[in-house]
């Protein structure tokens, strides 16, 4: 009985240096906040598909000081809030565009039709190899089936986490890189939008991103730190 109890005090404290799961109490915005950052959100963007989301990337939002997680998670929320006009767009709103993310060089082609791989969720997910990649990570063929990136707010979150946590983008670096590693918020619009926005192409655009940054990080009472434009 000594040793079963002593082997699970073991893998416990390896469990914990390993890090464990993110859950509602260690992500550092609360519900509250959540629901004060963005008051008019679509009720699909709900805070569990959030942090249920945030399973599946423990360090988000969970690396380094209290200062920097909350910096990292106010920078996210702020890009998604540019991205999404507040949480209240789940699918992008211009039509127009939807025609133009099937880069059909990849060998799967675009087998759910050409016009399927518009903008979707909180950093609006776009082009067939994006959702390929994606659900791959996932174990979930978004390739086929890129409506559930618009019909369940669970795999919505985790596809924006995805790209924040792995893609570079238009920018050298991810988003949560940006943030952990103190190269400033600037750094994660380059990496979303950076083509379109940065060195003075959109500077409109630009400020939107850092306005809502600012916003976040005064709620979550911690500074914004330097670099704040791309």
């Amino acid at each position: 009985m000594f040793l079963r109890h002593a082997l699970k005090l073991v893998i416990a404290a390896a469990l914990l240096l390993a890090g464990t799961p993110a859950t509602a109490a260690a992500f550092p915005v609360s519900e509250a906040q959540f629901n004060e950052m963005f008051p008019s959100r679509n009720a699909f963007y709900t805070y569990n598909g959030l942090v249920d989301a945030i399973n599946a990337y423990p360090a988000f939002a969970n690396t380094g000081s209290e200062t920097v997680r909350k910096q990292e998670a106010a920078a996210f929320l702020a890009n998604v809030n540019h991205e999404t006009g507040g949480l209240k767009y789940i699918v992008e709103q211009n039509t127009e565009n939807y025609p133009h993310y099937c880069d059909a060089s990849q060998p799967y082609g675009c087998p759910a039709g050409q016009a399927a791989y518009y903008g979707r969720g909180p950093i609006q997910l776009s082009w067939n190899f994006n959702y390929k990649a994606a659900g791959d990570n996932f174990g979930i063929d978004l390739l086929n089936n890129p409506y559930l990136v618009e019909r369940d707010a669970s795999v919505s979150w985790k596809t924006g986490l995805w790209y924040w946590m792995t893609q570079n983008g238009p920018g050298t670096m991810t988003g949560h890189n940006a943030m952990v590693n103190g190269k400033g918020f600037g750094q994660t619009i380059r990496s979303i939008n950076g083509s379109l926005e940065c060195d003075g192409k959109n500077p409109a655009q630009v400020q939107s991103r850092v306005d809502a940054y600012k916003r976040f990080t005064a709620a979550l009472g911690v500074p914004t730190g330097d670099n704040l434009s791309c």
